[in-house]
């Protein structure tokens, strides 16, 4: 038996789990997470969050916001020294982490109507690859961006705070000099196919693959040919890619789900289902949760799980 009774404040979340055992034995369990950043403007508040996500580097966070004021905004944890207080009896330097907003993304740059999901892509600057983050809008279009920035030497863009400049209405915009937002999130791609809002995005681990699902009941698989992946570019640009290929080729069109598909997810296959490393996992406004495998290159529904499974 499992009984859980959570408890919430503005900057902490707190959980209590209680599980008894047949016979007669318990153990409880006491999660607590405590915020450490709020990343948020007072005129936010008529946007609705949609979606977060991080890159895989842990060191930039898109968020995307919804309806009246689409937008997607991009921090950066910056880490910087201080000296510790001459009271105290450990010497040297203290590391502090502080997100900086670094640039925004208008609905005005791509997207038409509300964006609803965002995802950054398995590539890090650590590995020598500009970040890449995909978008998804209710305008049925997925958009490739490529983080970009003046000084090639500087990879620390966000830690001058001269950078962040705040408008009267209601907009964002990063100042580096007379540089605008659009400077350091471009974009480079654009993937079209779905009918109509497109409801979340998926990277598999490898960044080889990015998946989207929307209302037209479809998940759509898209082959990437991006900087840092495997069979990747050297580098992106609008045309997608090198004299062989375009950096971007769809793969497959899942059609099964008799609702909206609401998210999806990729996974390890185990060996269990299909013969490649991976499976795609996706859930639907029909109560079904769907498993997609792939086999000599086609994917297929391998698994249907529905209210009596």
């Amino acid at each position: 038996k499992l009984s859980t009774k959570a408890t919430t404040s503005p900057n902490n979340f707190e959980l209590e789990v209680l599980i008894k055992g047949k016979e007669g034995g318990a153990h409880h369990i006491h999660i607590m997470i405590e915020a450490i950043s709020t990343l948020a403007s007072a005129n936010l508040t008529r946007s609705p969050a949609w979606q977060a996500s991080f890159s895989i580097d842990g060191k930039y966070l898109a968020v995307c916001f919804g309806n009246p004021n689409t937008h997607v905004k991009i921090w950066q944890c910056c880490k910087t020294q201080t000296s510790n207080n001459v009271n105290t009896k450990t010497p040297g330097a203290v590391e502090d982490e502080e997100w900086k907003l670094i640039a925004t993304i208008q609905d005005d740059a791509g997207h038409t109507r509300s964006i609803r999901s965002v995802a950054f892509a398995p590539t890090s600057i650590s590995y020598g690859v500009v970040p890449i983050l995909a978008t998804a809008s209710f305008d049925g279009k997925v958009l490739i961006w490529e983080y970009c920035h003046e000084d090639e030497e500087d990879d620390d863009i966000g830690n001058n705070d001269d950078m962040i400049q705040e408008k009267d209405n209601d907009n964002y915009t990063i100042a580096n000099n007379e540089q605008s937002t659009s400077s350091y999130f471009e974009p480079i791609a654009q993937l079209e196919g779905h009918d109509n809002e497109i409801k979340d995005l998926a990277w598999n681990a490898t960044g080889s693959l990015l998946a989207s699902c929307g209302r037209d009941k479809t998940i759509w698989i898209w082959e990437c040919f991006l900087p840092g992946t495997i069979g990747g570019v050297e580098s992106s640009n609008m045309e997608g890619g090198d004299d062989d290929g375009e950096a971007f080729e769809c793969l497959a069109v899942l059609q099964g789900h008799d609702g909206d598909v609401k998210s999806i997810a990729f996974g390890p296959s185990h060996n269990q289902w299909g013969e490649g490393e991976e499976i795609l996992v996706s859930a639907s406004y029909d109560n079904t949760i769907k498993v997609w495998a792939e086999e000599a290159g086609d994917w297929y529904c391998a698994m249907t799980f529905g209210e009596d499974s």
